[in-house]
Formats: structure tokens, sequence, C-alpha cells
């Protein structure tokens, strides 16, 4: 199998510092850079005129266009870009205050780009040039997987390395929507996507994992979804995957709707639930992708998150895009729990919580994934990268941590992050 070069170097500049001397445009640019699981994705290929709302989607958090072809766009990515600038601007700017990404999944299952003698470097290209023009904050790869030489693993390696020169890690989104048997170890004369995470993982944000289309019973109960696959697929399970090597919650579990939009592999949203919550319990955070919109929306998430991430009753049903989930703290040696109570955008713990030595927030700083600040008594936790967005704001950026019972005023804490990757082009 002929390598590729995949070749890194990790800034010298601290990145508080970096932050500090960024422009406000290139502060805006960072703000696309890849929210903390977990991730919530919706697929969009059935026609609708144009993108729902932010409030018909509420509970999500990644609404992806499908799809992006070799040729040109299709679907609900056509729909996308006959939209003018003006329209485009103003969907995305609910969505962001939403807290929701929107990107474009690539190819589809009607295209087999890994052996149709497309160019990986040349179409990888043309389609981040596609995505930049047309404003969206990342991809997914949705290609079709023909194993067995090797070919299709080394095609999908140098697709990814290239994209991620054109779509840089912390910018942009970058996500592969393998289905689950294409983890199978020893299955593929390449190694399927075990060698692709081995290889290119590090640049790919997660996997929006499709654990359906491929048998009749196959993952459709939680024992087969989450510990063990059938013989069919071996080793194909949720946490089978893990243990081949692959980042646990880097592993988005990903279902149809209804079962009208698959061939099988449905499981109702309740029972969905149930499997989501036992495999949380267990240490799994990725999330949940479901295919597709508008057979699912708002009222499917809220289901499915159940009280693993519960959302407020508004948040699935309400106009206002500022309410977002409410979160329960556990204490991992102790089965007791400390219950919540909702306010507007944010979670509140009912139990005190202790903010000395956590510093109030403060317009014009920037503040990394995982700094807290205090705000209005409360104690509040950054999703990713934020400046100017409000402790409770319509932004959705803050976590409510709960009621502060002692404050002091100290440096705020700060979430550390690795300092940006720059990937330079595979050799040609």
């Amino acid at each position: 199998m002929v390598a590729f070069a995949c070749f890194g170097e990790v800034a010298s500049v601290p990145l508080e510092e970096m932050l500090r001397g960024l422009t406000p445009k290139a502060r805006n640019v960072l703000k696309r850079a890849t929210p903390v699981a977990p991730h919530f994705v919706l697929y969009s290929d059935a026609y609708v005129s144009s993108e729902p709302s932010a409030s018909d989607i509420s509970g999500f958090n990644v609404f992806a266009l499908s799809f992006l072809e070799a040729y040109g766009a299709a679907d609900q990515a056509q729909e996308w870009a006959a939209l003018t600038a003006s329209q485009r601007s103003s969907i995305l700017s609910e969505y962001q205050a939403a807290g929701i990404s929107l990107i474009v999944s690539l190819f589809g299952s009607t295209e087999t780009p890994t052996s149709s003698g497309y160019d990986p470097i040349g179409t990888a290209n043309t389609m981040a040039a596609w995505v930049i023009q047309y404003g969206l904050q990342g991809v997914d790869d949705f290609a079709a997987f023909n194993g067995g030489t090797g070919s299709a693993e080394q095609w999908l390696g140098n697709f990814t390395t290239q994209l991620r020169t054109q779509l840089p890690q912390g910018q942009y989104i970058l996500t592969h929507a393998p289905v689950a048997p294409w983890f199978t170890p020893n299955r593929w004369g390449g190694g399927g996507y075990l060698w692709i995470d081995s290889v290119v993982g590090n640049m790919i944000d997660y996997y929006n994992v499709q654990f359906y289309n491929q048998g009749t019973t196959e993952y459709t109960t939680c024992d087969g979804l989450l510990y063990t696959s059938s013989t069919n697929w071996p080793q194909s399970a949720l946490f089978q995957i893990a243990n081949s090597g692959v980042s646990l919650n880097k592993l988005v579990i990903g279902k149809p709707a209804t079962s009208a939009q698959a061939s099988n592999g449905y499981m109702d949203p309740s029972l969905l639930a149930s499997c989501v919550s036992s495999a949380h319990a267990a240490g799994w955070n990725a999330g949940v992708m479901v295919w597709e919109y508008p057979y699912a929306a708002a009222s499917w998430i809220s289901t499915v998150r159940g009280n693993t991430w519960p959302m407020s009753s508004t948040t699935a049903t309400s106009a206002t895009p500022t309410s977002t989930s409410t979160t329960t703290t556990t204490t991992p040696t102790s089965t007791s729990t400390t219950t919540t109570t909702t306010t507007t955008g944010t979670s509140t713990s009912t139990s005190g919580t202790t903010c000395a030595g956590v510093a109030a927030w403060t317009t014009g700083v920037a503040y990394t994934g995982g700094a807290q600040v205090t705000y209005g008594g409360y104690l509040w936790t950054a999703k990713w990268w934020t400046e100017n967005d409000t402790p409770g704001g319509a932004a959705g950026v803050w976590v409510n941590d709960g009621a502060c019972t002692s404050t002091a005023t100290a440096p705020a804490k700060r979430g550390a992050l690795l300092a940006p990757i720059f990937t330079a082009a595979p050799a040609l």
C-alpha cells in the first residue's frame, strides 16, 4: 500500500496569547470551531423549500445539507446554493445564535468516489471551495466505501488529508459517516475504517456511524447496538468498535427517524433513548445522529436525549431559539443525583455551587472551551471558544452550573485546549 505524507506542526505561541492577538474578523472565524461532545446531528436530503427554523430543530447542534456531489450540489445542498446571499446569511445568523452548525454532506450512497477514478486531491479542493463560497461550517464525508484491495482506504485517506489543508481543524467541522461494519476487524483488505482512523483519525472530528441498513436484526436491540454485534458483522457494536482502538467519544450513534427512512435498523425513539442512557452510564458521551429531516425534528431528539441530556419542555416546542438543554449532575461514586430546574437558555442546579476563585464574566475577553466564570450569581462553563456572548444569552455558549454559595475575585479558570495543528498537503 502506498503511503501518503501527513505532517503536523504545533504552534509554539501559547494559545491564550494567540487569542488575545487575533483581529475581530479572525475571532469570528474561530467561532466555527467544533463544539465539544455530545453532537446531535440531523441530515436533510428530502426536499424542503428552505432550511427549518432553529426552533423546529431545537435540540440538535449540527444540521447537514445533503448532498454535495463531485459534479456539483444536489438535493438540499442545491437548494442552499439557490438561495440569495442575504437569505443564507439570515439562516446562518439564526443557527449560530441557537448553537447549530450548518454543514454539507458529501457524495451519498449514489456516488462511489473511491472506485470511480476521481482524483482525491482535486475533488477535495473543489468541494472545500464550495463550502467556503457558500459560508458553511464544515463537511461530512458520506462516501460509499468499496473495500477489499486497500485502494478505497487510500483514497479516503488522501481525500481527508487534502480537505483538512483547505478546511483547517478548529475552523471547520470534518466528520465521516461510515456504516458500522466498516469497523469490523480483519474483514477489509486495506483495514477498513480502523485503518482510516489510525492514519487520519486525528483530522476527523467524529464519526456519524450508521447503525442501520445492515440486516433486519442488526443493531436493533441495546445489546446488539452497544455491546455485542452479530456474527455477520463481528466487533461492530459501539463499545466493540471502541475496543478496537477508536475513541469512544468520537462514535456518534446514527439511526433512521422512522422505519421508512432505511431498509432496516430502525429503533423506536424511546428504546433508543434507553440504549443511549445505558451507553452514557458506561462512559460514552458522543451523541446521536439521525436520518433525516423533516421526519426527525425537535420532538424526536427530545425523546432520544431523554434524561441523559434532558431538554426543557420549551426547547422542543418553542419558537424561541434561546433555550437549550438541562443537565443532571452525578457523582461517580454515589447513586444519588442532584435535581435540576430550568431557566431560559441553560439549566440550573437547585443545589449551591462554590464559585470561590472564579472571576466574573467580562465583555471583550476571549474564553476557551471549559473556561468558568460567574455571572448573575451563577457559575457558568463555556462549551467552546467564545467572546462577548453573555452567559444565559441567545448564543447558548454557556452552561449554567448552579447558583454560587460563595464568590471571590480571581482569574477565570480556563479549559486547556491543544494548540492549533497545521497539516501540510500530501506529497503527490
